[in-house]
């Protein structure tokens, strides 16, 4: 890799591009699988149907169990070493999964494709708060999602398209290539942000303590464990769109576009997000988000009690609940950071873990619910919205 003196700070735009592409990683790996998942059930002999999930949800698990990792050890050797060694495991757990012969070898390939991942999305957060603070930072945040959400618009597209001309296995040949692409601009147009002087040797003390001081700060805890629950719902419908859609509604090889369509929706609202974080502030778009998503779930789930919802009712729902939680994804991720900036590191991993941890439970229970109606997704979203209500209310209570 090159030297950090031969590489030029690179311009705002640039950099949320490339701090893009690295986050995009993991929306890469779960989205342009999707597609693909009733193939790899059927020639990997997966018995039940919901088992198949397990595909997407594992990488989580190994994604939340890597962050705790890479943010200590990215405060002590530096941000762009510890990239590297994420994005290597990244590339043999890729390769693990593409020659799996059964669900186990799969399985162990995703987990060890998220234990990578965690390193890019975990230390760029960090790089993040290196370079911005506060509302700065909000606005980084969310035109960096904005790009990122680009990705689940066309990766099941992608996905799709790659299954029309070969076997599910190309996918993971197009993981690879796009993390070697990605990691080798990192490694030429990005400079090391965290300066030597600022970095903290490793030591499980000091460690414990940092993490001891994000348990304590009351913003950091109660902000992480609010995006923890407003996740699990989405990793719900991350688990069973696949069955809802191209089974439930019959979709077949249109759902990659129906995915795309409501991707959007998060994209538009982190575009609109970075333009009125200026002006109102982050905590109350966040409340108006919160509230709008969670009652608009409540509202729908009893309609899908009483009736089947038709594709288009249900489309109109996940559009504008989406949008909602695109607002909610830019902003809660930089209020639980704000206080932490002298451990940007450490604190970056910690909030990625538990938000990690405790979305995979819900999500996992949202998604093997499936009962062939749209019925427990959109409960989940219902459930756990007012549960995120609620978190925030006790995390802000004090400046009400």
């Amino acid at each position: 890799m090159p030297d950090d003196r031969q590489s030029q700070d690179i311009r705002f735009g640039e950099f949320v591009a490339l701090s893009a592409s690295l986050f995009a990683l993991v929306a890469l790996s779960i989205d342009a699988i999707l597609p693909a998942l009733r193939e790899i059930g059927r020639d990997l002999d997966v018995a039940q149907a919901n088992d198949t999930q397990l595909i997407i949800s594992f990488l989580f698990f190994g994604f939340a169990s890597g962050q705790i990792l890479y943010g200590p050890l990215s405060d002590t050797i530096g941000r762009k070493v510890t990239i590297y060694i994420g994005v290597g495991l990244y590339l043999i757990g890729t390769l693990v999964a593409m020659l799996a012969g059964d669900l186990t070898w799969m399985l162990a390939g995703r987990v060890l494709q998220g234990l990578g991942v965690a390193a890019p999305r975990t230390v760029m957060v960090a790089v993040v708060r290196d370079k911005y603070e506060g509302a700065a930072m909000a606005r980084v945040m969310s035109y960096v999602m904005a790009v990122f959400i680009l990705v689940p618009t066309i990766a099941p597209s992608l996905g799709q398209a790659i299954l029309f001309f070969a076997d599910w296995q190309a996918i993971f040949v197009m993981f690879f290539a796009f993390a070697l692409m990605s990691v080798s601009w990192f490694a030429l147009r990005l400079p090391e942000t965290l300066k030597p002087e600022n970095r903290i040797p490793f030591s499980f003390r000091r460690t414990s303590s940092a993490i001891a001081s994000v348990f304590r700060n009351r913003t950091a805890f109660g902000y992480t464990i609010t995006t923890g629950i407003i996740f699990g719902a989405f990793l719900g419908y991350l688990s069973s769109a696949q069955q809802v859609f191209q089974e439930y509604y019959g979709l077949g090889e249109w759902f990659a576009l129906y995915f795309a369509l409501l991707s959007l929706a998060i994209g538009a609202a982190a575009i609109t997000n970075a333009k009125l974080v200026m002006r109102f502030g982050m905590r109350p778009l966040t409340w108006r988000s919160l509230l709008s998503m969670s009652g608009l779930s409540i509202v729908f789930l009893g309609y899908a009690l009483i009736a089947e919802p038709p594709l288009w009712a249900t489309t109109v729902y996940f559009l504008a609940a989406f949008f909602f939680v695109g607002i909610l994804f830019g902003n809660l991720n930089a209020l639980a950071m704000e206080p932490l900036g002298k451990i940007a590191g450490t604190g970056s991993a910690v909030i990625g873990a538990m938000t990690s941890l405790m979305s995979l439970p819900m999500g996992i229970a949202i998604g093997r619910s499936y009962d062939e109606s749209v019925v427990p997704l959109v409960a989940g979203f219902a459930v756990l919205g007012s549960l995120a209500c609620v978190s925030m209310y006790l995390t802000d209570r004090k400046s009400l």
